[in-house]
C-alpha cells in the first residue's frame, strides 16, 4: 500500500467487532506487545457494552478497508465543574503507514468528538524514549511534565 490511498477515521462501535479485533492486533505489533493485545482478548458481550458505553471511544484509521492504526480514549466526567476530559489511552499506527498523518488525523478526529461531549481538553502520556510520540504531542499541545505512579489494588499483609 502507499501513502497516496486514502485514510478514512471511523469511530468504532458494538456492530464492529471486526474491525475492533484488528485494531487489537495492529497494536499489539506497533508496541511489541502481541501477547498483551491477543493472549486474553475479552469477550464479544465485553466488547459491545465497551463500545456502547458513553465513556469509551475506539477510532479506527483503514486504507481499503483494512486497519492500518487506531486509537482508545476514554472520557473523564469531572466532579468540581460540569465538564469533562478525554484520556488518549492508546494511539498506534502500523510500521508501513507512518509518517502519512495518520496519528494527527485520528486526532483531530478525537477533538471533534471531544467538542461535541463538551470536554475541555484531550490528555495524553507517553513514554520518556519514544521520541516519534513526544514530538507528535508537543507540536499538538501543551507539554506538562509529571510523575506517574501504579497502585496495586490486590490487597497484601504489608499493606
Amino acid at each position: 500500500m502507499s501513502s497516496s490511498e486514502p485514510v478514512s477515521i471511523r469511530q468504532l462501535f458494538a456492530n464492529d467487532l471486526a474491525l475492533v479485533e484488528d485494531l487489537l492486533d495492529t497494536f499489539g505489533e506497533a508496541f511489541n506487545e502481541v501477547d498483551t493485545y491477543s493472549s486474553s482478548r475479552p469477550s464479544h458481550t465485553y466488547f459491545k457494552r465497551l463500545l456502547n458505553s458513553d465513556y469509551f471511544i475506539a477510532l479506527a484509521a483503514l486504507k481499503k478497508g483494512l486497519v492500518v492504526g487506531g486509537l482508545a480514549a476514554y472520557e473523564l466526567q469531572k466532579f468540581e465543574q460540569e465538564r469533562s476530559e478525554i484520556y488518549l489511552y492508546d494511539l498506534a499506527v502500523a510500521a508501513a503507514h507512518r509518517r502519512e498523518g495518520i496519528a494527527t488525523a485520528l486526532i483531530q478526529e478525537l477533538k471533534k468528538i471531544a467538542v461535541a461531549r463538551a470536554a475541555y481538553v484531550i490528555f495524553v502520556q507517553a513514554d520518556i524514549g519514544d521520541d516519534p510520540a513526544i514530538a507528535l504531542y508537543t507540536k499538538l499541545g501543551a507539554r506538562e511534565d509529571v510523575l506517574h505512579f501504579d497502585i496495586p489494588v490486590a490487597v497484601s499483609d504489608d499493606a
